[in-house]
């Protein structure tokens, strides 16, 4: 088949009826109801840029020789790993970043698991070619996909297996011939309802040991599955104009809490099955977290640049740019642009092959940037809200401004320094859609815990950092001794 257009994807969501749920009903079609369909819309809209676009975002399959999606593409040179990169913030500009779960995010995972697959052959080698397979299936079908990681905040203190009723966390039932039998609850999965399948592993930030064997699990089913139920938060797609949310009213992509009822999963499709060990090996040794870290950063560069326009065009907008501390706001959001740019130029520039032969990014620069950004985007929003002050409460709506007797009075009272009331207000309701609606509360929420807990993640790159060289480094300088860079004068 290889790319799919976005009526193929529409279709596919007709024909899967998803056990959908939101607001106390079951969904009967995602793709009309209200809280779904201007996301599905707006995804459908990607896989017609594929086409589109064909040049940059389709490679020609190695297996059946069909035109496939670019972000599937397993980079053998740098200049593969760019041209995958150019795909990934393609489809990234279609929303300023807002999807944060686009497509490509998975595709990079599958890619780099069903290459670099030995890991899963610990257990059995059955397991290493489902994973190649699975790669290659989800390639050749252009298979969208959601996933799920976290166990349920039942009691973080304890493991799962200490848990009061340890059978909520998603678990292993039971082996049979023909596969495995699994039931429980995971968190969460974003885009749930408007996807074909869904991935299953575990979180690798809070390592299991072997009493948690039962809950180390690693599979793929369809997401219309009987017993597979998606429990959708309330949605923050208001079904009103693009005028009046254009943000919230496209890219709400929607969570979902996901409930497995003795759900029955053939041995093709799993990848792990009741193995800790392997669970808590299997991103970093299959590289998967680094070319989910690279769609990441490219995604975000995308995401920081829309915002710094946001920020420009309010300053241009209403006459601020001249100000001091204006320019000083502006010019802290194009150093983070940049800072994530050259991290970026570094992991690519310095990738290497691993021993699947996949070009992989160097992870240091890809860790250090996934780790800051959550730190930083905050502050990103923060500046926006600082620039609109109290003109992100002045915010009309589109038939205020069509009404007959109040529109002229709008448009002249809310008019800025050469743009119409209009015009103003239609920025500033971006602004405030990006910032301060419940989309952009969310937004904030979901970069910020995007990898898992900052702290925890900082924690662990602290640990991993390679500390050594830079006590010798003063050392060697207090002891009069001749001093060399940490880095031996490289100048990544």
């Amino acid at each position: 088949m290889g790319a799919k257009t976005g009526q193929q994807y529409i279709d596919r969501l007709k024909a899967a009826k998803n056990h959908v749920y939101v607001h106390g009903e079951r969904v009967n079609d995602v793709t009309t109801h209200p809280n779904f369909k201007n996301v599905v819309r707006s995804m459908a809209h990607l896989y017609d840029l594929q086409h589109e676009q064909g040049e940059t975002m389709l490679y020609t399959s190695p297996t059946s020789s069909d035109p496939v999606g670019m972000t599937f593409l397993q980079p053998t040179s740098i200049d593969d790993l760019i041209k995958r990169r150019t795909a990934i913030q393609a489809w990234a500009k279609t929303s300023g970043g807002m999807l944060g779960r686009s497509p490509d995010y998975l595709n990079a995972e599958m890619m780099a698991m069903g290459t670099n697959n030995a890991l899963f052959a610990e257990a059995d080698p059955m397991f290493a070619e489902n994973t190649k397979r699975y790669y290659e299936f989800a390639r050749e079908n252009d298979i969208s996909l959601t996933h799920t990681l976290i166990h349920p905040q039942v009691n973080r203190a304890k493991a799962q297996h200490e848990q009061k009723d340890a059978n909520v966390a998603l678990h292993l039932v039971k082996k049979t011939t023909d596969g495995i039998i699994v039931d429980g609850i995971r968190l969460l999965a974003t885009q749930g309802g408007i996807t074909d399948e869904i991935l299953v592993f575990p979180s690798t930030v809070k390592k299991a040991g072997e009493l948690d064997d039962p809950y180390s699990l690693a599979f793929a089913i369809p997401n219309n599955t009987p017993g597979l139920k998606f429990l959708s938060r309330e949605s923050f797609d208001p079904d009103k104009s693009t005028w009046d949310y254009p943000l919230s009213s496209r890219f709400e992509e929607g969570d979902a809490i996901v409930s497995f009822e003795n759900v029955f999963v053939p041995w093709e499709r799993v990848f792990v099955c009741g193995h800790s060990s392997i669970c808590n090996r299997t991103f970093r040794e299959t590289n998967a977290v680094v070319h989910m870290s690279h769609q990441v950063v490219a995604k975000n560069i995308v995401k920081t640049e829309f915002v710094l326009g946001t920020a420009l065009s309010i300053m241009d907008a209403i006459g601020i740019d001249g100000f001091q501390h204006v320019q000083d706001k502006g010019t802290e959001m194009m150093l983070v642009l940049e800072a994530m740019k050259s991290h970026l130029y570094r992991a690519e520039h310095n990738a290497k092959r691993d021993a699947s032969g996949t070009m992989t990014p160097d992870f240091e620069a890809l860790n250090a940037a996934r780790n800051w950004y959550p730190r930083v985007y905050p502050r990103l929003t923060e500046i926006i809200r600082i620039l609109g002050a109290s003109g992100l409460m002045g915010i009309p709506t589109e038939a205020d401004f069509s009404h007959e007797e109040i529109g002229p009075l709008l448009e002249r009272g809310l008019q800025g320094k050469h743009v119409t009331g209009s015009e103003r207000v239609q920025l500033f309701r971006l602004a405030w859609d990006l910032t301060m609606s419940a989309f952009g509360s969310r937004q904030a929420h979901y970069e910020y815990y995007f990898f898992g807990d900052p702290i925890r993640m900082g924690m662990a790159y602290f640990d991993t950092f390679e500390k050594a060289p830079y006590k010798q480094y003063v050392q060697d300088f207090l002891k009069g001794r001749e001093a060399t860079t940490p880095t031996g004068g490289d100048a990544r």
